[in-house]
């Protein structure tokens, strides 16, 4: 995973994803999809994990056996909407440390406020994969990805359902060492700073609030 940007284009990523945008969609299989989704791109973005191996007991005999190196990752979550992709990558790993970047938009001037930082400790010994369903303008992932470096993290990851050619260069230009997996790359920003073609703000479909 050493170039900038990762595309997904597994069949049952595009085949979800495409029941998303769908604006008939419910509330209730919207959040089961995302989950499920989250859960098929955590695969990726986990790719190239650090491996050692251990000693166990096979009911056939003792064997050295691959398991994960190093400190627990770190999931941190940019509130709200990233809690839906959360959720499918922590079943995927449960021993996953979580931490939480509270931002919203000004929908004025397009820019971050934050309101809630919490991740957990030595954040420069773990790899670190920051969620959000929408890399839009790019500028709350930029001010989540600045949060998480000043707080020491260095090897850091960012998951996204979609991203918009404008966030997505942003991004680099911000954070060249953080690499991005999304399962698609939207045609623009409309003046909203809305991703299109998009599937519309995932936190109001995600909960029900709009």
């Amino acid at each position: 995973m050493d170039q900038h940007l990762t595309v997904i284009n597994h069949p049952l990523i595009q085949h979800k994803l495409t029941l998303m945008r769908e604006k008939g969609t419910s509330t209730a299989v919207f959040r089961q999809l995302l989950r499920e989704i989250s859960q098929l791109l955590a695969y990726e973005v986990t790719r190239g994990l650090p491996m050692t191996t251990r000693q166990i007991d096979t009911p056939m005999e003792t064997m050295d056996a691959p398991v994960l190196d190093g400190k627990k990752l770190v999931l941190v979550s940019i509130l709200r909407a990233g809690n839906g992709l959360l959720d499918g990558v922590l079943e995927l790993i449960p021993s996953a440390r979580v931490g939480f970047v509270g931002l919203y938009r000004d929908e004025e001037t397009l820019q971050p406020v934050q309101y809630y930082f919490k991740v957990p400790e030595s954040m420069g010994d773990r790899l670190v994969i920051a969620v959000d369903p929408m890399l839009a303008t790019g500028n709350s992932s930029v001010a989540a990805i600045d949060l998480l470096k000043k707080s020491g993290a260095t090897n850091i990851r960012f998951l996204c359902l979609l991203a918009s050619p404008e966030g997505v260069k942003t991004m680099k230009k911000a954070h060249p060492d953080v690499p991005i997996v999304t399962a698609a790359v939207d045609k623009c920003l409309n003046d909203h700073g809305y991703i299109v073609p998009g599937l519309g703000d995932a936190g109001d479909r995600m909960f029900g609030t709009k």
